[in-house]
């Protein structure tokens, strides 16, 4: 009978996304200098919900997750309630479990002290997926094209904006200065090589933040509008992972454009007057023998 019980218990606390402690112990040995970490959870607007925990708290997120409100998926982009979810006050707003994903452990590049990231998904308390988040919505989608003996690949491109912290004089959003020399051009400057150069600090630095996450980020260029660009993400056979990616690489987009002092924005059309931006989204279904 406690052997049964035991058993059952194990079952409910064992990580249902994959996730294991043995990757926090590896990454805590090979990162002694990490003093805390970021846990993100990412809702439907795409804003990064969670806490910053300490170091000594990560082993325990790992080996039994961690306790979060149903709440948090149930926020508009702003973080207010959304009643007609069903998430706030219908279920009492209960805690539910979120669990790491394998493989998003990563450091934080440029953080003083150094800090750490790792991406979580929601689950509830037996460990069956919570329908209302939108990664274990992909992956709900990728099971029933694997029942079918499709496998999803794909690669993400990314437009966004530069902006000022300022505003203009008629109190709107305005295209950001160049980190480089100061420098502002009210033109489209589409492929400009030579207007890349102004943010050029900047985007080293997303480079080095990218590679230390392991996201393939690539090439750059500058878009239909005036402080405009387009970062292209390399081609994932995992449709899951290129997902993945595509969320960090946001991430540290905005976390190095805040630290150079403009802000990356990824709203569709922040400035009414110039083109706006999109996610292109390559992907190719393959069968079992990596037919397209």
């Amino acid at each position: 009978m406690r052997e049964a019980h035991k058993q059952t218990l194990n079952a409910i606390i064992a990580s249902p996304s994959g996730s294991t402690p043995a990757e926090a112990q590896t990454f805590l040995d090979a990162h002694p200098e990490i003093e805390a970490f970021d846990i993100v959870l990412t809702d439907a607007n795409g804003v990064g919900r969670g806490k910053i925990v300490r170091r000594h708290e990560l082993m325990s997120i790992f080996e039994g997750g961690r306790h979060m409100p149903i709440s948090i998926l149930g926020l508009d982009i702003t973080g207010e309630d959304v009643h007609e979810t069903g998430l706030i006050w219908t279920t009492g707003d209960g805690d539910l479990r979120a669990w790491p994903i394998p493989g998003t452990l990563v450091p934080l590049f440029g953080t003083q002290p150094p800090r750490g990231q790792v991406l979580m998904a929601m689950y509830h308390l037996d460990g069956q997926p919570m329908s209302s988040d939108p990664r274990l919505a992909l992956a709900r989608q990728v099971e029933i094209l694997a029942a079918k003996g499709l496998h999803p690949a794909g690669a993400f491109e990314l437009e966004f904006f530069l902006l000022a912290n300022e505003r203009d004089a008629d109190g709107k959003v305005q295209p950001a200065h160049a980190v480089l020399d100061g420098r502002r051009s009210a033109k489209t400057e589409v492929y400009s090589v030579d207007h890349l150069h102004g943010m050029e600090p900047l985007f080293s630095d997303i480079y080095a933040a990218a590679k230390v996450q392991g996201i393939p980020a690539e090439t750059v260029i500058s878009e239909y509008a005036p402080g405009q660009y387009e970062l292209t993400l390399n081609y994932r056979k995992d449709v899951m992972r290129a997902a993945d990616d595509l969320v960090m690489l946001k991430r540290l987009v905005r976390a190095q454009a805040r630290r150079h002092g403009v802000t990356a924005c990824f709203m569709a059309k922040p400035i009414e007057k110039y083109a706006g931006s999109g996610m292109h989204f390559h992907v190719s279904l393959q069968d079992k023998a990596g037919k397209n």
